[in-house]
């Protein structure tokens, strides 16, 4: 059995889990439920990300230490992701003691490479992204992802990571791959970032000036920038270094990351690996930003989509369903509360809830037993293929076609007519729909895995169930 790692970024906990974390978590978790039900062993990771001077900052707002804040914020996350069904293997957080020594130990050996060395710097630096930026990427002197945040300009010693070594072996890594960096845009985009010339980063901080972070070895002044750090978890998690045999069984890795996370996975990170001696990430997934009515969320503007209060309303499977197919899996996408009620009522209301009920109604009505459990057919290579490409939505439109298929063909070949002129033909003719309907929901496990479970169940009771997706109102 082949065995598939895969992870998503650790969000950072200076604030509440928001959509976009909800949007990664989703396609990650439908990812792995995908390559289970092909036979795969996989493995889920998803965590928190605790270091760095925006954690300190807003736990001294809070009146809390930096490990008190942290410790909330990570109950938080991690209830977040068990509301929404996430099947996780690990919750990585940056500040257990295996990460720290991980982290330290990809330090040292970094530095044993030579890559690692002290300077004097004077860079621009956005504190909302946590990264230094050059003229070229900002936008008006601001950076265009944190327009609210003033550039500040610092100078002072700090360690740094000979990033610019790393040039003409990252260009051979893409080059290799030409499906490293998915979609082909954002791979474009990096290599094109990486032929303009690396500049080698910084990669610590003055402990004088942010306590809050993993020391550098054998240097107490100083702790680790919160990017290096954090990354490393990709590797802590499974056994990076002391586990030598759990490590070679899940690595390489699969990441998916948002487009403000391009430079950190699939440059910088990459180019730390291979200074480390471990064998780069397999494949990195970049997916978009959700707006909303064409413009940023933000709680100024009024129009920020809580994920929770969508649970709340609709139910943890309906905003699976949506995040999953009304959402591009490539590129920016805009939603609306009218516009998930719309997708709500008409796709699962109106489209799967009520195919379930017309068919096991008829079910129930005509057949004197459950069916037999239908033999597990093969998915079409269709499916396969679109969801290992991260075409989510696709593959939800596939589905969603099946369904559709069954609804027209009970009203094309109006079995509740064929029952009462030829009883077995009629007969006949429902189990062959149950068990599409049977079919339908196992295409659906990776997406809406409750759903799945009631449809078998249903199927198994031989009973027109309650209304899978109830009527709301908008």
């Amino acid at each position: 059995m082949s065995a598939r790692y895969i992870t998503t970024t650790l969000p950072y906990v200076n604030a509440a889990p928001h959509v976009g974390h909800a949007l990664e978590f989703v396609e990650a978790d439908c990812y792995k439920r995908a390559c289970v039900l092909a036979g795969e062993e996989a493995f889920l990771n998803i965590g928190t990300d605790e270091h760095g001077a925006k954690i300190a900052e807003k736990a001294s707002e809070a009146g809390l230490t930096p490990q008190a804040y942290v410790d909330e914020y990570a109950a938080r996350f991690k209830a977040f992701a068990d509301t929404l069904n996430i099947s996780y293997d690990a919750f990585t957080r940056t500040t257990n003691s295996t990460h720290i020594a991980s982290a330290q130990e990809f330090w040292n050996r970094c530095d044993d490479k030579g890559d690692i060395y002290k300077a004097a710097y004077e860079v621009k630096y956005c504190v909302g992204c946590e990264l230094e930026k050059t003229d070229s990427e900002l936008v008006d002197g601001k950076c265009p992802l944190h327009p609210n945040h003033e550039i500040e300009i610092r100078t002072e010693e700090n360690y740094y990571f000979k990033f610019s070594r790393y040039e003409q072996a990252l260009l051979d890594l893409y080059e290799k791959n030409e499906t490293f960096v998915l979609p082909k845009e954002r791979l474009h985009e990096i290599r094109t970032f990486v032929k303009n010339g690396l500049k080698d980063f910084s990669i610590s901080r003055r402990k004088e000036k942010l306590s809050w972070g993993i020391p550098v070895p054998g240097d107490d002044e100083h702790v680790m920038y919160v990017w290096f750090d954090a990354l490393v978890n990709y590797i802590s998690v499974i056994g990076w270094p002391t586990d030598e045999a759990t490590f070679a069984k899940w690595w390489p890795v699969t990441q998916l990351a948002g487009k403000d996370n391009l430079r950190q996975q699939s440059a910088m990170w990459q180019a730390m690996l291979l200074s480390a001696g471990v064998a780069p990430s397999a494949q990195i997934f970049i997916h978009g930003f959700i707006t909303s009515g064409g413009q940023k969320m933000s709680k100024s503007l009024g129009n920020v989509i809580d994920p929770m209060a969508l649970v709340e309303k609709y139910g943890t499977d309906a905003v699976r369903y949506i995040l999953l197919r009304h959402v591009s899996p490539f590129e920016d996408s805009d939603l609306t509360p009218s516009a998930i009620h719309d997708h709500y009522t008409a796709h699962l209301t109106n489209g799967l809830g009520n195919l379930v009920a017309r068919v096991m109604k008829l079910a129930e009505t005509h057949l004197s037993e459950p069916i037999e459990r239908p033999a597990d057919s093969p998915f079409p290579q269709e499916y396969w293929d679109l969801l290992h490409a991260f075409e989510f939505n696709r593959v939800a439109d596939y589905i969603w076609g099946r369904i559709q298929d069954l609804d027209e063909r009970i009203t094309r070949e109006e079995p509740f007519k064929v029952v009462k002129t030829d009883l077995e033909k009629g007969r006949a003719l429902i189990r062959e729909m149950v068990t599409e309907l049977y079919q339908i929901g196992r295409l659906l496990n990776p997406f809406m895995p409750a759903t799945n479970e009631l449809i078998k169940q249903t199927i198994l009771e031989n009973k027109k169930p309650e209304n899978l997706f109830s009527r709301l109102d908008a």
